[in-house]
């Protein structure tokens, strides 16, 4: 019996202004939801980060395909969301077919579409859920408003109170883009580090759309940008065009993945090696 991984922290956060906004304020969900981003805001530091990175980018855990890693996806499920409650794996391939549908000359579009969220396997390796789900933001500098529930949760961050990180900048230079900046350990940036480390060949537009969509103070909120170059802003609607398939392609008419499953693989095929490093 397969044991399903949930993910508790996606019901609350808010979308696009054109959009109907997520209750993040009240609800059946408010309270576990709310916990995963106090553990996350406490825990998640420039330390902590640190030693995910070193601990992860490595890639020395695992080798397999990409197509093997999607399938583990099936034992991870968004319980938080009041939509649907099937496996983050229907959800890579409504995305994917989303994109293509909207963008039929893309394939790498369409293949980040069904990537972006692998990263999300940590979650089955005994990694907790604040450490890989939820909304990311910069570490080492001042945490800002638009991080959800940022009012009451990083109280007990100590690097909310440190002489450096708690300042606008912090570590940081102006901007000096986000590239050289130090994000909270999740899914996205595991994802990224792996294709990375495994000489995928992806557009820049691909690798910035899986490093930071789930980047929505920035995103969406609109902060960070004294952070930001002139590249970053560049690559800003393209993380935002992937976005609105990332949300809104979410629904029970659920993907025929055995009959999908040879184009994505020629896609996969063209862009990442066979056999990954994880």
């Amino acid at each position: 019996m397969k044991i399903l991984q949930l993910d508790p922290s996606l019901t609350y956060r808010p979308e696009p202004e054109n959009h109907q906004y997520r209750n993040y304020k009240d609800g059946p969900l408010v309270d576990r939801v709310k916990m995963t981003y106090n553990l996350m805001h406490t825990y998640q530091t420039v330390d902590f980060v640190k030693k995910k990175n070193a601990l992860w980018s490595s890639c020395t855990h695992k080798k397999m395909s990409v197509m093997e890693a999607l399938s583990l996806l099936d034992n991870l499920v968004d319980e938080s969301d009041p939509d649907v409650d099937f496996p983050n794996s229907f959800h890579a391939y409504q995305t994917a077919e989303g994109i293509r549908k909207a963008h039929p000359d893309k394939d790498w579009f369409q293949l980040v579409g069904l990537l972006h969220d692998i990263g999300k396997i940590l979650a089955l390796e005994n990694e907790p859920q604040w450490a890989v789900v939820g909304d990311t933001f910069p570490v080492g500098c001042k945490f800002q408003k638009s991080i959800v529930f940022s009012d009451t949760t990083f109280k007990n961050n100590p690097d909310a109170k440190h002489p450096v990180y708690s300042t606008e900048y912090g570590i940081y230079e102006p901007n000096c883009g986000l590239e050289k900046v130090l994000m909270s350990w999740g899914h996205d940036e595991y994802l990224y580090q792996v294709l990375k480390f495994n000489h995928c060949t992806l557009p820049e537009e691909a690798m910035y759309m899986i490093r930071f969509h789930s980047f929505y103070p920035w995103h969406t909120g609109g902060d960070y940008r004294h952070l930001c170059n002139e590249k970053d802003l560049n690559m800003l609607p393209w993380v935002r065009e992937f976005n609105k398939f990332d949300l809104y392609t979410k629904t029970e008419d659920l993907p025929d993945v055995e009959n999908l499953q040879p184009y994505y693989q020629g896609i996969i095929d063209k862009y990442c090696p066979r056999i990954l490093c994880w």
